[in-house]
């Protein structure tokens, strides 16, 4: 009985480990309130000065991977530095490490980490 609970504590940790462990994204920092009504020109190094000043006025912030998926990008209630650096970042690739979520058709990046 005893080696069935370790067993079963070993097993409860390796699940945990890895329901934790955080995803890592690449992509273009993008202001969403310009990048979805106009994808064209929503973004890239021209677009840069547009999406800081959307960052600082507190827009919705993405991320645009090089297959086009697009990531909403949310602040990490306990660790809010990462996504507050984020502002400085429009319009730049950077790697992105947090936890992934979808809701009804929707997927978002909580930031933990900028790479």
């Amino acid at each position: 009985m005893r080696t069935f609970s370790v067993l079963v504590a070993i097993f409860a940790g390796f699940l945990w480990a890895s329901s934790t462990r955080a995803d890592s994204v690449t992509g273009e920092v993008i202001d969403l309130a310009c990048y979805m009504p106009h994808p064209e020109t929503g973004h890239g190094p021209g677009h840069k000065k547009c999406a800081e000043t959307c960052a600082k006025k507190g827009l919705p912030l993405g991320l645009l991977t090089d297959d086009k998926q697009v990531y909403l990008l949310l602040e990490d209630h306990e660790n809010s530095k990462p996504y507050g650096q984020l502002k400085d970042k429009a319009a730049e690739k950077i790697t992105i490490e947090g936890n992934k979520v979808a809701q009804g058709g929707m997927q978002a990046i909580v930031v933990e980490a900028l790479k």
